[in-house]
């Protein structure tokens, strides 16, 4: 029996169709460049995200690799610049995305990221240390009108170091940033009280507030929390300031539609997760999702402040 030319053309394209041009993404696995060393808290965080991932899309696999160096800046930037096909996205975080390249050294900016979403939000606190000479917001207010406390941070042009300066401006307050080599530096010295005050996270003010060592002030969100349900916010008494640094995801500048599409929804499965929330609480995250558009907003609004700090502070370019 003979073919005819039209059926092979047609078998042909039913093949096509049917076949690798229509295969479900992801065809292999994804992987996330964490811009930090293994077991930071955004590593851990990427891992909790991995195993979520895995149980979810079965089959599927979500690959952290640990790119460290440059304060981020090294893995950031092997993630923007990697293929654009989908298959490699970066941990995106506050510091190397919308802080670094406003002092400079990095060959990337933030119009360079394709958003997908962000899942998780580290809170910050303000707090009083050892002997300070203030130990609630209204008397800290007071206090820094008259004189400049010293409140110390993990390292200048730090997310703590922003925030505690964007707060001081908003506040109309002046203030002594004092810049340390990491948070557990600046802890230590507000612990023994060589500062007057810190920004911490929730969970280091916690454990140091039941031991005595440090006061909690205000929390840099717009509604209290559960964790201080006692302490103000900046917002509630009058000071229109928010931030908080976060946890998400960006793909190269260009990244496929198709690629990008499957991940966005993806994150949103997995940051509403019972089982990822947990586990990520159980870790002192808080849990926060955010669609491409929203994350995008809060990532060009930080990137604003912290230009803004940075050129009050003389510190723009200072690394180019």
């Amino acid at each position: 029996m003979k073919i005819s030319r039209l059926t092979l053309a047609l078998a042909a394209a039913t093949a096509l169709v049917s076949g690798p041009a229509l295969a479900e993404f992801p065809e292999r696995p994804i992987q996330v460049v964490v811009p930090y060393s293994a077991g930071g808290s955004t590593d851990l965080s990427m891992r909790v995200f991995s195993d979520i991932f895995e149980k979810k899309f079965e089959g599927k696999q979500f690959v952290v690799r640990n790119q460290p160096g440059g304060g981020g800046a090294i893995g950031t930037s092997a993630a923007v610049h990697g293929r654009n096909d989908g298959y490699t996205v970066g941990a995106a975080a506050q510091g190397p995305i919308a802080i670094k390249p406003h002092v400079g050294g990095t060959d990337y900016q933030v119009d360079d990221f394709a958003f997908v979403g962000l899942f998780a939000r580290s809170l910050q606190v303000m707090v009083a240390c050892k002997d300070a000479p203030f130990s609630d917001y209204n008397s800290f207010i007071t206090y820094a009108k008259g004189k400049k406390p010293q409140i110390g941070n993990s390292g200048a042009g730090g997310a703590n170091h922003i925030s505690a300066e964007a707060f001081a401006k908003a506040a109309g307050i002046k203030a002594e940033s004092v810049p340390f080599g990491g948070s557990s530096e600046a802890r230590t010295a507000c612990v023994g009280g060589h500062i007057d005050a810190m920004v911490a996270s929730p969970a280091e003010a916690k454990a140091a507030s039941q031991a005595g060592q440090m006061t909690p002030l205000f929390i840099m969100e717009d509604k209290r929390i559960d964790l201080f349900p006692d302490t103000p916010t900046a917002v509630e008494k009058g000071v229109d300031f928010t931030w908080s640094s976060w946890k998400g995801f960006v793909a190269p500048k260009g990244a496929s539609e198709e690629g990008l599409a499957w991940l966005r929804s993806a994150v949103k499965e997995v940051a509403t997760d019972p089982a990822f929330i947990k586990k990520m609480t159980e870790m002192g995250e808080f849990v926060t999702y955010e669609d491409a558009a929203t994350f995008e907003k809060r990532v060009r609004n930080d990137s604003a402040v912290a230009h803004k700090v940075l050129e009050d502070l003389g510190m723009l370019g200072m690394n180019k």
